[in-house]
């Protein structure tokens, strides 16, 4: 199904001090990244991610897309945006899955996320 949430995203100055305050005050577990920048983190729910370099930051809500091409047309037919990024790991997106964000026809921000093909 699409549409629920699929993966949140943390952003903070320093990813190891986020590392060990997020994982203290919730218990997550949380294991380096891709390349190692940032970690990815385990709940019990919602699966999630912490970069670095980021001071500051709302925490990212990605919506689960079965096309994430699809859905990044339809976001731009009904007046929205899409947010460049760089370029795609194609290590990280066969792990993690693909990612973009984007914002609504009123400029608020949110993700899309096309999970990896299951194994």
């Amino acid at each position: 199904m699409a549409g629920e949430p699929s993966f949140f995203e943390l952003g903070v100055a320093d990813p190891e001090r986020g590392r060990v305050f997020y994982g203290t005050l919730f218990g997550w577990t949380l294991e380096a990244g891709p390349a190692g920048r940032g970690f990815s983190i385990g709940t019990a729910g919602l699966p999630g991610g912490m970069h670095g370099g980021d001071p500051g930051a709302a925490p990212y809500l990605f919506f689960r897309v079965d096309d994430l091409e699809a859905a990044l047309a339809r976001v731009r037919e009904l007046g929205g945006s899409v947010e460049a990024l760089g370029e795609e790991d194609p290590e990280s997106a066969a792990r993690f899955g693909r990612f973009k964000l984007c914002r609504d026809d009123q400029g608020s921000l949110f993700g899309l996320h096309e999970p990896p093909p299951a194994r």
